[in-house]
C-alpha cells in the first residue's frame, strides 16, 4: 500500500510540475497569467485554450487560492479545499503526462 501511495505522490508531483511549466510558459509568451476564461474566435484557438486549461489547471487553482488567502484574506479552509482539488487534478494530469512519457520512451 505504501508503494501505491508513493507512486500516486510521484505522479501528482509530475502533474503539478507540468502544470507549472505550461502555466509559466503561457505567461512568458503572452505577458498575462493563465486563467479559466478564454475568448478566441477560431476553432484551433478554442482547442488550444482548452488544452491549456486542462494541463495548467492545478497551477491556476493554486495561484488563485494563494492570492485569495494573502490579498483577500479568505479563510484557511478555502486554501485547503483548493489544494485538495489541485492535488487530485495533478494526479489525473500527471497520469496522462507519465503515460505519454512512457509511450514516447518505448518507441526509441
Amino acid at each position: 500500500m505504501l508503494r501505491e501511495l508513493l507512486i500516486a505522490l510521484y505522479i501528482g508531483c509530475a502533474g503539478f510540475c507540468c502544470a507549472g511549466v505550461i502555466g509559466s510558459l503561457y505567461q512568458l509568451l503572452t505577458n498575462k497569467p493563465p486563467k479559466f476564461q478564454f475568448d478566441v474566435e477560431s476553432l484551433f484557438g478554442s482547442l488550444m485554450a482548452m488544452a491549456l486549461m486542462l494541463l495548467a489547471g492545478p497551477f491556476i487553482i493554486m495561484r488563485n487560492a494563494i492570492r485569495g488567502r494573502r490579498i483577500e484574506g479568505r479563510p484557511i479552509g478555502w486554501l485547503v479545499a483548493s489544494s485538495t482539488i489541485a492535488g487530485m487534478w495533478s494526479i489525473i494530469s500527471g497520469l496522462f503526462v507519465v503515460q505519454v512519457a512512457i509511450s514516447v520512451s518505448s518507441t526509441f
